[in-house]
C-alpha cells in the first residue's frame, strides 16, 4: 500500500551520521560495524532504497539545529548563526539529491498531485521520493526575514521547539511559554502559510501555540500520555483540542515513547515486548478519542538518532511500516480506514492546506 512517512531525518542521518542514504540499509549497516561514535551505529533502518521498497513515495523530511545557550548541557550549535548555516547544509543535501533524481520536493498541490499520479501510475523500479521540507525546532530561524527565505527555499512546516528551552518556544523536558517572539514567529508562518508541527511543545507552548496559530496544523510524530506518561506525549485534552482543529497525528517508533519504563541504553525492545502492535495501542486510544480514524497516520521518526536497539522487534528497516495494514485489520479497521492511516488522512491535511 502506498505509504507516507510524515517524519525522517534524512538530512541529519546523511551529514551528521555520514551515511549515503542511496545505499541499501545493509551497506549502511556493514560500513558501520565497530563504529561507536553514536549509539545506533551499523543499527540504521532508513534508506532512500529501502523507502522505495516500502512503496514509502512521500515523506516529511526535515531540517535540524538547535541553540544552546551556555548554560544548556544539551547538543546544539553555540550561536543562531552557526544553527542556521547547519540547516542549510541540510538544505543542499536534499538539492543534491534531487539533482541525482533520488528525491523531489513537494511544495504546493499541483505537485502533490503530479507526484501521487507518478507512483500511481508508473512502475519505474527508481520513482524519487517526493519530499515536503520541516524544520524541527526553530531556533536557527534567525529572523523573521530568514523565516520568509527559508519558506522561498521550500520549507512547509515548522515546528517551534525541539528538547529543551528554545529561543521560540519551549519544548520536551522544560516548561513555560512562548512569548512575543513565538507569537510573531506563529504570525509570521500562518502569513506564509507554513503549517505548525505541534510535535515537541511542552505543555504551556502548546496551549499558548493553538491559542495564538489558526492555520493548519499536524503533530508529525507524537504518541500518547495515557500509555506513556511522560511529557513528549499528548494528553487526552491535548489530543481532543488538535482533533477540533483538524489535526493529523503521526504515530512514533521510537521504543521510549512507545513502551513504558523503557532506559536508554539498557532496554530490549523484545524483552520490553516492543512490536508494532504497540504503536497502533497508541494510534487507537487516539481513534477512540475521535470516534474515527480520521486523525492519525504514521511518523515513525526512524533513524531519529536512534536505530534497531530502539525501535520495535518486528521491524528490521522501514520497509516494514508495510506489515502494518494487516496488524490494523486485525484489529478491526476497515480497509477504507486502513488507507487513510497508511496515508490517506495526511493527502486530505495537504490538500485542505495547500488549496
Amino acid at each position: 500500500m502506498f505509504t507516507i512517512d510524515a517524519h525522517l531525518d534524512l538530512s541529519m542521518n546523511a551529514l551528521e551520521w555520514n551515511r549515503d542514504l542511496r545505499q541499501p540499509v545493509a551497506a549502511l549497516n556493514k560500513r558501520e560495524q565497530g563504529l561507536n561514535d553514536k549509539p545506533d551505529r551499523a543499527k540504521a533502518t532508513v534508506s532512500l532504497p529501502e523507502l522505495r521498497r516500502g512503496n514509502i513515495g512521500l515523506v516529511v523530511a526535515t531540517q535540524i539545529g538547535r541553540y544552546v545557550a551556555p548554560e544548556n548541557p544539551l547538543p546544539g550549535w553555540h550561536s543562531q548563526q552557526q544553527a542556521w548555516a547547519q540547516t542549510q547544509g541540510q538544505l543542499a543535501w536534499y538539492k543534491a539529491m534531487e539533482e541525482e533524481g533520488e528525491m523531489i520536493q513537494i511544495t504546493n498541490l499541483s505537485a502533490l498531485e503530479q507526484h501521487l499520479d507518478l507512483w500511481k501510475n508508473n512502475d519505474a523500479t527508481k520513482k524519487p521520493i517526493g519530499y515536503i521540507l520541516s524544520l524541527e525546532g526553530a531556533d536557527s530561524i534567525i529572523s523573521l526575514r530568514h523565516l520568509e527565505k527559508a519558506w522561498q527555499s521550500g520549507l512547509r512546516a515548522v515546528g517551534p521547539a525541539h528538547y529543551g528551552p528554545g529561543i521560540y518556544a519551549q519544548g520536551t523536558d522544560a516548561t513555560g511559554f512562548m512569548g512575543a517572539k513565538g507569537q510573531a514567529l506563529l504570525k509570521e508562518m500562518e502569513r506564509l502559510n507554513i503549517i505548525l508541527d505541534a510535535t515537541h511543545l511542552c505543555d504551556d507552548s502548546f496551549w499558548e501555540a493553538l491559542e495564538h496559530f489558526n492555520g493548519p496544523v499536524w503533530a508529525s510524530h507524537n504518541n500518547v500520555r495515557a500509555l506513556v506518561n511522560h511529557n513528549r506525549q499528548y494528553s487526552d485534552e491535548q489530543l481532543k483540542e488538535l482533533i477540533a482543529r483538524g489535526a493529523v497525528i503521526g504515530g512514533a517508533l521510537d521504543a521510549w515513547m512507545m513502551v513504558p519504563g523503557w532506559v536508554r541504553g539498557a532496554s530490549d525492545p523484545r524483552q520490553m515486548n516492543c512490536n508494532l502492535e504497540v504503536m497502533i495501542d497508541h494510534l487507537d486510544h487516539i481513534c477512540q478519542i475521535a470516534g474515527n480514524a480520521d486523525h492519525i497516520g504514521i511518523g515513525s521518526d526512524l533513524d531519529g538518532a536512534f536505530g534497531r536497539e530502539q525501535c520495535p522487534y518486528d521491524l528490521e528497516t522501514i520497509a516494514d511500516l508495510q506489515k502494518l495494514p494487516d496488524l490494523f485489520k486485525k484489529r478491526g479497521y476497515t480497509g477504507a480506514d486502513i488507507e487513510k492511516i497508511m496515508h490517506g488522512n495526511w493527502i486530505r491535511f495537504l490538500r485542505k492546506a495547500w488549496a
